[in-house]
């Protein structure tokens, strides 16, 4: 790995950077727009560029960077351009267009940079610079609480990756993070172990990550940022918080051997995916409901890290990030696509039975499909533990809304973009590394399979004694986040 060794990506970031200047200089906010949106096109042009770079040019790239930094130009592209229609009129445009831009540049250094101190600068500028478009409405106090909220989550985040640093150059002596894994990765084929100081750093990045992505119990302040404007929240859902997921993929070597931060990141991120889950099922406000779809599918993916299934985490990572994006800035057209679905006929509620033969269904078809992997592809075997969470969140497809053909079809659609994303996980990530001890993959399985038989029993009967006990805590967010909010207040 490198620091993406090309002329053009490391670009990415001074492309956003440098329209800071006329935008605290223009006048106008017709004008000052300009700039933002020429750094959102000249993004695009850069990675694009540097992608057809890593094609033709015989060198060494980074393909995990670039992914990410292809993502953000394009996010950012949307974003800017959306941002200009939504906030016209408003005042304070400026003030969100520097910090837009300022938070931008962080996040693109934070993909394409191969330094760890310049990554962990970058990562702490992101948060500052989200603050101020989280409180771009100053006068509202629920806004204002959120935001600080978050602020604190992320300090202790911040101080956590930071400590974590130290240990790392330690360990190692460079801060370049090529010549880091490639000290892990010795000192593991010559079954040295890590030694106290490369275990006490996987941990702390793991406890960064919880910390940066919502994870329980310092999760409230996502669920409350609700109050910023739209496109901040497509920003943050869509990207920033994505930045735990990429940065246990920048360290997956470290992290598969380091079982202590593999529990961590099984425990906390399977039980707040359950927890979150069963909350979203009470909430009826579009945007509240995907705020906890980003908390679920935040713990989610740091389960899969966990468990050292890093093509599925990256091939969710991407996939979460676009349909978060589209989700966000697409929820004005919530109300009318609901009064179109109210004029439909009410589809019956599904049955408990229908529901375990839609999970015995998928599980006999993805054992199928690593039969006929495994004759096909013998040297490309796929992992049975991302063949049974994939069974476990695909079963529900099987239905088919009641029509027998829908159902199997997509399924199988599902199933072979699955695939596709697969590959080209593995291809970005271009390593092989050890999944996660038996004890943490059973867990990791009977936590999302208590969540599938629970939503099922729930959804089969709304009305039982089961739903009713359970949806006042679940309604209540399960009392989880009142600690937080106390200390918050107290700070």
């Amino acid at each position: 790995m490198s620091s993406l060794l090309f002329p053009l990506a490391p670009l990415l970031p001074w492309a956003y950077a440098m329209a800071l200047v006329p935008v605290a200089l223009l006048a106008s906010p017709r004008r000052f727009w300009w700039p933002a949106r020429v750094a959102g096109y000249l993004g695009v042009v850069l990675v694009l560029a540097a992608w057809l770079q890593a094609v033709f040019v015989d060198q060494p790239h980074d393909r995990l960077g670039l992914a990410m930094a292809g993502l953000i130009s394009l996010l950012a592209l949307v974003i800017i351009e959306y941002s200009q229609r939504y906030l016209e009129g408003e005042p304070g445009q400026r003030r969100y267009v520097l910090a837009l831009l300022a938070t931008l540049a962080a996040v693109a250094t934070v993909v394409t940079t191969g330094d760890l101190f310049l990554l962990v600068g970058a990562w702490i500028l992101s948060s500052l610079s989200l603050h101020q478009l989280l409180t771009f409405y100053r006068d509202r106090p629920q806004a204002v609480v959120a935001a600080h909220k978050k602020f604190l989550a992320s300090r202790l985040a911040d101080a956590s990756l930071l400590l974590a640093t130290l240990l790392l150059v330690r360990a190692t002596g460079d801060s370049q993070l090529a010549a880091m894994l490639d000290a892990v990765n010795g000192r593991l084929q010559a079954s040295a172990g890590l030694g106290w100081e490369l275990q006490g750093a996987a941990l702390l990045l793991a406890l960064a990550v919880i910390l940066k992505s919502a994870q329980l119990p310092v999760h409230g302040w996502l669920i409350q940022v609700m109050e910023a404007p739209t496109p901040v929240s497509a920003l943050l859902h869509a990207g920033v918080v994505n930045l735990g997921g990429f940065l246990l993929l920048r360290f997956a070597p470290l992290l598969s051997a380091g079982v202590p931060a593999q529990s961590l990141l099984v425990l906390v991120g399977g039980v707040t995916a359950v927890l979150a889950a069963l909350v979203m099922m009470t909430r009826i406000s579009i945007k509240v409901r995907l705020a906890w779809s980003t908390c679920a599918q935040m713990g989610l993916m740091l389960l899969e890290c966990g468990l050292g299934l890093y093509e599925l985490a990256l091939a969710h990572l991407l996939a979460h990030s676009l349909y978060k994006a589209h989700a966000f800035l697409a929820a004005g057209e919530t109300v009318a696509h609901a009064r179109q679905q109210a004029l439909l006929p009410r589809m019956p509620a599904p049955e408990l039975g229908g529901l375990l033969r839609a999970l015995l269904l998928a599980a006999v078809a993805l054992l199928l499909l690593e039969g006929l992997w495994t004759w096909a592809l013998p040297g490309q075997g796929l992992p049975w533990v991302a063949l049974t969470i994939l069974a476990i969140g695909l079963a529900p497809w099987c239905l088919g809304g009641g029509q027998r053909a829908t159902g199997p079809l997509t399924f199988g659609l599902l199933l072979g973009a699955y695939l596709l994303w697969h590959q080209a996980a593995g291809w970005l990530l271009d390593q092989s590394l050890a999944e996660a001890p038996l004890p943490l993959t059973a867990l990791a399985i009977a936590l999302l399979l208590g969540l599938y038989l629970l939503q099922a029993v729930l959804l089969a009967r709304p009305r039982g004694a089961l739903a009713r006990r359970l949806y006042p805590l679940a309604f209540a967010g399960f009392h989880l986040d009142e600690h937080f909010t106390r200390l918050t207040f107290r700070l």
